[in-house]
């Protein structure tokens, strides 16, 4: 697998043009330089998740006994709930009701950036015996800057497309979403049941 292939895999599954209608919604009413100041600290939050899986992931699932088919199961489920609601949101939001104040970590870094699919993608590009870790490290810096930029001019993205432009984006990334997260559990059962 070459280094543009993971680049594009890791770019898809971190959504960034899906992730904008949360980043708006979410720094909403927080002023425009230290929204963007917290766009750049939750990137750099999930750069380091990312790093975290690409050294440890295998040794933690391997220490827990968790196998590749429930980690794919597993992101699925919670890609498909997170999938429904952006095609049907609701009153409370995407992730329910959320303390007061900025973002910190959760939901921005985790499960918006780092989320997953993003997870279960890193694990299973390194099980891989043609991606080597500096290409694996590689192509998640690269995917992980082209969501910072798009993010992180989030706010204008919105002018110019408007609030149904993104509501659009939203719905039609959710059903991407939604195609995914199914073909990754069905992946998950079938490496189960051994097909």
């Amino acid at each position: 697998m070459g280094l543009f292939s993971c680049v594009v895999i890791l770019f898809l599954v971190m959504d960034p043009l899906g992730n904008i209608p949360f980043f708006i919604s979410l720094l909403r009413g927080i002023p425009h330089a230290k929204a963007r100041r917290i766009i750049v600290r939750e990137h750099v939050f999930a750069l380091l998740l990312f790093f975290f899986f690409i050294f440890f992931g295998r040794f933690f699932l391997d220490m827990m006994g968790i196998q590749d088919p429930a980690l794919s199961i597993a992101g699925g489920i919670v890609l498909f709930l997170i999938a429904i609601k952006l095609i049907f949101p609701i009153k409370e939001g995407i992730f329910g009701d959320m303390p007061s104040g900025e973002p910190f970590i959760v939901p921005l870094a985790t499960p918006l950036i780092c989320g997953p699919s993003a997870m279960t993608t890193v694990l299973i590009l390194s099980s891989k015996s043609d991606v080597s870790f500096w290409k694996l490290s590689v192509s998640v810096v690269l995917a992980w800057a082209a969501s910072l930029v798009l993010l992180f001019y989030a706010a204008a993205i919105e002018r110019l497309l408007g609030e149904r432009g993104v509501m659009a984006i939203q719905r039609l990334m959710g059903m991407v979403l939604t195609a995914i997260a199914v073909q990754m559990f069905l992946t998950g059962l079938a490496q189960f049941f051994g097909r």
